[in-house]
């Protein structure tokens, strides 16, 4: 496995090495000792997958409050999606910053998001699916988003917004007083 720092502290994009043949190629997407080698400890305990059937859909940007803060490994399993952390830790020096990057079932590449980022994507394509895995289980009294348009981040979507939520579309503006 390849691993790149983006721009926002502890957020990292993770190449799978191929090894090919005539019969396709095989790689490995996840080994605890190579990802603590990079300082990306996480001790997986869900894995969820999701399925948006329209290019231009929205999901984010989704996160959960301590003391249920989880990290993700993200990958695109089908279709392509553009895929966002955006750091919410007051305490960062990247707080507020996010950085994005394309996912895509061709490419195999997979998004490290540490905790206290919230995490959104936009696909790219019809029928485009996601896998991920958190370290801590979904708790819906903890659950928490921030604007996916909200000006204090200013994030740049690749397309416009075709689909989203109503509760997606309804999180409160950012303050910096506030903290995940």
């Amino acid at each position: 496995m390849r691993f790149t720092k983006t721009p926002v502290e502890g957020v990292t994009v993770v190449e799978v090495d191929r090894i090919v043949d005539d019969r396709g190629f095989f790689g490995r997407v996840w080994c605890r000792d190579e990802f603590a080698e990079h300082g990306l400890d996480a001790d997986w305990t869900q894995a969820n997958v999701g399925l948006s059937t329209r290019a231009g859909t929205l999901r984010g940007m989704h996160y959960q409050r301590d003391p249920h803060a989880e990290v993700k490994l993200v990958r695109c399993t089908r279709g392509a999606v553009y895929d966002v952390a955006l750091d919410l830790r007051p305490a960062s020096p990247t707080y507020l910053e996010w950085t994005g990057v394309t996912l895509s079932a061709d490419e195999h590449t997979m998004l490290y998001i540490p905790e206290g980022c919230a995490h959104g994507y936009q696909t790219l394509a019809d029928d485009s699916e996601i896998v991920y895995f958190t370290s801590a289980p979904y708790v819906r009294e903890a659950a928490a988003g921030a604007r996916h348009d909200d000006p204090a981040f200013g994030i740049r979507w690749p397309r416009p917004v075709e689909v989203i939520s109503a509760q997606d579309a309804a999180w409160d503006l950012w303050q910096r007083s506030a903290s995940p």
